[in-house]
């Protein structure tokens, strides 16, 4: 048996739903749709290089890879590659494959370093080893049950404060793409962010197709948005929390809880059964506020990197 390593074709259903069922598969704590996958490969902006590979085994996706520069960073030549296989696919060359096309890719584009998240297993840590990969901070993700009623109440809201969903920022969602600028730039990690293009942040946040605008909560003072929680669902029963955030001036107030939490009613409200969520092992104030929602982790990843080169 043969495996190859080619581009995942955006408008084949077959590559879209074989490149979801890997990381479905893989990474059942995050949300995948075909029309995520497809948004992701033809909404990035072009500096970034994004490529979606697919390893294929006699016609069937048993491996996937995302790779591209971190072109919003404050930091040129880094790149990220993130490479995974299906669990009953392993230890077929494909994950090999994947790297070194990956790798290539980016020391073409000036990558001088790359980073890339594994789960952190014997295997992958083994993997990582032999390719040249040092060992990096961990990140946790976390699983919630909305079926068996520990869901915290509802907290008070302050003065001065109200609540507005993003569906309420439908005619104008600049104040959440500023929001979102800030609580992105304070984020513990290796790389830092900058976003500064709001047309871009339109087309791949705004418009992203995981993105629940009911349920994306917003707390307002001052008539601008100072924290949020912003939701992904995937039209099954399953609900994400993608980013969660407060602006520097109204820290320590239990503004992003109380976003979260009012978010969380909604979903249970709405049926969702399931909710998860990632940290940072550095994210303490996040780390803290899961815990009192109830969060418990379910799987561990580690950032990894290498230099190119």
């Amino acid at each position: 048996m043969t495996v190859i390593v080619r581009d995942l074709r955006p408008d084949s259903p077959d590559d879209l739903e074989g490149f979801v069922r890997v990381r479905r598969l893989a990474l059942p704590f995050i949300l995948f749709t075909p029309d995520s996958v497809r948004h992701l490969l033809t909404r990035t902006p072009p500096d970034a290089r994004f490529r979606s590979l697919v390893a294929e085994e006699d016609g069937e996706v048993i491996g996937t890879a995302q790779v591209a520069l971190a072109h919003d960073s404050t930091e040129p030549g880094q790149g990220y590659l993130n490479v995974y296989v299906r669990p009953d696919r392993t230890r077929r060359g494909a994950g090999e494959l994947l790297v070194r096309a990956g790798e290539e890719h980016l020391a073409a584009n000036g990558a001088n370093k790359v980073y890339a998240w594994l789960l952190d297993e014997p295997g992958n840590r083994a993997f990582a080893g032999r390719h040249g990969y040092t060992r990096g901070r961990p990140a946790h993700f976390l699983r919630l049950d909305l079926t068996d009623g520990t869901l915290p109440p509802l907290p008070e809201i302050p003065p001065g404060v109200v609540l507005r969903t993003a569906a309420e920022f439908a005619d104008d969602p600049r104040p959440l793409f500023e929001l979102d600028a800030e609580t992105v730039s304070d984020e513990p990690g290796d790389i830092t962010y900058a976003f500064t293009d709001y047309e871009a942040w339109l087309a791949q946040t705004w418009n992203h197709p995981l993105l629940d605008r009911e349920l994306t909560v917003a707390a307002v003072a001052d008539g601008r948005p100072v924290a949020f929680t912003v939701a992904y669902t995937d039209g099954g029963a399953r609900y994400s929390t993608a980013m969660t955030g407060t602006a520097r001036a109204h820290r320590g107030r239990g503004l992003a809880r109380l976003a979260k939490t009012h978010s969380l009613h909604r979903a249970r409200a709405a049926g969702f059964t399931e909710a998860f969520t990632g940290n940072d092992a550095g994210n303490d104030p996040m780390i803290a506020i899961n815990k009192r929602l109830g969060y418990e982790i379910c799987g561990t990843e580690v950032r990894y990197v290498r230099e190119l080169g």
